[in-house]
């Protein structure tokens, strides 16, 4: 068996009272009390009669061991959280590999403030926006209701079919059909702007507002102008898409058709910005320089006007989820082996 090596500062301290080693034989001299006073399960053990120096395998330097069945890296991280930060400052929890390990030790030794502060990095949105699925189970098994609401929001952003979710034996069925028909409650409510323009009429108020986008020339009663068109872009006469009786340029109806298309399986404000971008683009690269002129500025408002009605729409549905539900616990392997501290 190899040598044990001793862990980075502070848990090298030389006064420590006790030495939890881990699993690939790192040792922590840590002081008790930083722990008791984080966990109720370490306090309760430490209360437990000790071997006497000299008399047991398990004792180093004249101190108790406890094997741990963490490995360094994650018990350095979770020591970090016990400590106090002129000791040891908060770890960094950026990567769900790390948080999950960390709320499944949390969970495990009953540190409950720890745990907590812990959930908070699945709020963190750069997890939340790479791995949203993910951090949706993990919230979930760990029963967090904010966090998971959060993480059901951002998962959104993306479509719902993933080619892999390993933490997929963390939720159950009907947690994943709650969140499917969640997903799909959202897509209809994001659906419904198309088949009602009048969140973009009351916001425009009148014709004038949107002279960027419809041919705002005076017609007889048959439809013709004497005034010379505006520009040479196509118009679209679809129904749907008539805006006080003026039919718009057709490059928007296409962004609206498109856009709408996406939001069936991506039902959030994100996707509306993006194909905006993609059609200022296209417009430009028809050579119109009236509409070019503009296109930016008014479809950037224009997609911020839908994207807020499109995250509005989806606000208001629920995520409807079983909170009183307990899984077995999945993050967590049962306490730390107290072979040599047993009640004499």
């Amino acid at each position: 068996m190899p040598d044990c090596t001793c862990a980075s500062p502070p848990f090298d301290h030389p006064k420590a009272d006790i030495i939890l080693r881990s699993s690939d034989r790192v040792d922590f001299r840590i002081f008790k009390l930083f722990l008791a006073l984080a966990s109720p399960l370490f306090e309760t053990m430490f209360e437990l009669p000790q071997p006497a120096v000299g008399t047991s395998d398990d004792t180093k330097d004249g101190l108790p061991v406890i094997p741990m069945q963490e490995n360094s890296k994650i018990l350095d991280t979770f020591l970090r959280f016990c400590y106090p930060s002129t000791l040891a400052e908060d770890p960094s929890l950026d990567n769900l590999i790390d948080i999950k390990a960390i709320i499944g030790v949390a969970k495990k030794y009953s540190l409950n403030l720890i745990e907590r502060r812990v959930c908070q990095a699945l709020a963190n949105p750069k997890v939340l926006e790479a791995e949203p699925l993910r951090c949706f189970a993990i919230a979930r098994n760990a029963r967090l209701t904010h966090e998971t609401i959060t993480a059901a929001r951002y998962t959104l952003r993306q479509p719902l079919i993933p080619t892999c979710l390993p933490e997929i034996d963390m939720i159950t069925a009907s947690d994943l059909l709650a969140l499917l028909t969640y997903h799909k409650q959202c897509s209809v409510a994001a659906a419904s702007l198309l088949a009602n323009l009048d969140w973009m009429t009351n916001h425009y108020s009148n014709p004038s507002g949107c002279n960027w986008l419809l041919d705002t020339r005076r017609v007889d009663r048959w439809g013709a102008s004497s005034e010379p068109p505006i520009c040479k872009c196509a118009r679209s006469h679809e129904a749907k898409f008539q805006l006080w009786k003026s039919a718009p340029y057709s490059w928007w109806t296409t962004y609206m058709e498109e856009t709408f298309e996406l939001l069936r399986d991506t039902p959030s404000g994100d996707i509306v910005r993006s194909e905006a971008e993609k059609t200022i683009q296209k417009v430009r690269n028809v050579g119109c320089t009236t509409c070019s002129a503009h296109v930016k500025e008014k479809m950037e408002e224009f997609s911020n006007l839908l994207a807020l009605n499109v995250d509005k729409a989806t606000a208001s549905i629920k995520l409807e989820i079983d909170r009183d539900f307990r899984l077995p616990p999945v993050m967590g392997s049962g306490p730390p082996r107290e072979k040599k501290m047993q009640r004499t």
